[in-house]
């Protein structure tokens, strides 16, 4: 019996969820398609500028801008403190769910300001380091990298939509399973909910390649399993399916591992930090 309202509470979420998705979707392919072309410019051009504005058009939802950012760092248009930025500050899906489950706005704002802010001083503080001198190299890329869909908005959104309530559905009802027959205090055990290691391990689900490290972040602490610096850590180092690109277009591995190594860290860093800074105040 648990297990059929346990199936029957999933899809009812779901089913609930399907509109509140779409919509932000079909928003956010809108502002997409209109605004790429003219992101690719404004970040190409910004120079020392480039982590400011990478970070702020790194927060808009979905992979878009993280994986146009990978390809445009690969032929050494952007700086490597660029980069970084957007990756850091990419939202993916946890702003459509966050949305879609009426999460209140403050909390919403808190989550994209923290990660646009880090992605700045971060990008800032890599690029002064280095000081990279600009490359010569002209930008090519091959469109079939993006995230973009050819189809038109309505139809992109529609895929998303399903792909992400199709994802949904698989986490929450796993999710669910756990607080039914295991409980959420064991759950929270598990992730180290209120251990200062969590950020450690919400870190290593940000960094699956694909648009679920973000789903399943949200869902977790919507569901109270991990804490908001632990969130907030998993979500810094959730950059879409931007470095299977990386790791594809760049052919220095050695450097690709580095980046890697370095939002893991920057990510745990700044979880521990909040979490520090949160048992203090």
């Amino acid at each position: 019996m648990k297990m059929k309202e346990i199936i029957l509470d999933t899809l009812l979420d779901a089913i609930r969820l399907l509109p509140f998705l779409f919509i932000a979707f079909l928003i956010i392919e809108f502002v997409e398609h209109k605004l790429t072309k003219k992101s690719k410019k404004i970040i190409a051009k910004s120079k020392k500028l480039g982590p400011i504005i990478g970070s702020l058009l790194g927060a808009f939802p979905q992979c878009g801008f993280s994986v146009m950012a990978t390809n445009l760092y690969t032929t050494r248009i952007i700086s490597l403190g660029t980069l970084i930025s957007i990756y850091l500050s990419t939202s993916d899906e946890m702003l459509p769910i966050l949305i879609s489950e009426s999460v209140d706005i403050k909390i919403i704002l808190r989550i994209l300001s923290i990660k646009i802010a880090l992605g700045m001083i971060y990008g800032l503080i890599i690029d002064f380091v280095l000081r990279k001198k600009e490359s010569k190299e002209k930008y090519t890329i091959c469109e079939d990298e993006h995230c973009h869909c050819e189809n038109g908005i309505i139809i992109s959104a529609i895929k998303h939509t399903l792909s992400t309530i199709s994802f949904i559905l698989i986490v929450s009802f796993i999710i669910n399973i756990f607080f039914e027959y295991i409980g959420e205090d064991y759950l929270s055990k598990i992730l180290l909910k209120d251990s200062i290691f969590s950020p450690f391990v919400a870190c290593l689900i940000g960094l699956i390649p694909n648009c679920s490290s973000s789903i399943i972040l949200t869902e977790l602490y919507l569901n109270s399993a991990i804490s908001f610096s632990s969130l907030i850590a998993g979500l810094l180092t959730g950059s879409g399916t931007a470095l299977l690109v990386l790791i594809k277009s760049n052919k220095n591995m050695k450097e690709n591992i580095t980046i890697i190594m370095l939002i893991y860290f920057l990510g745990a860093f700044s979880g521990i930090a909040i979490n520090i800074i949160e048992k203090l105040l």
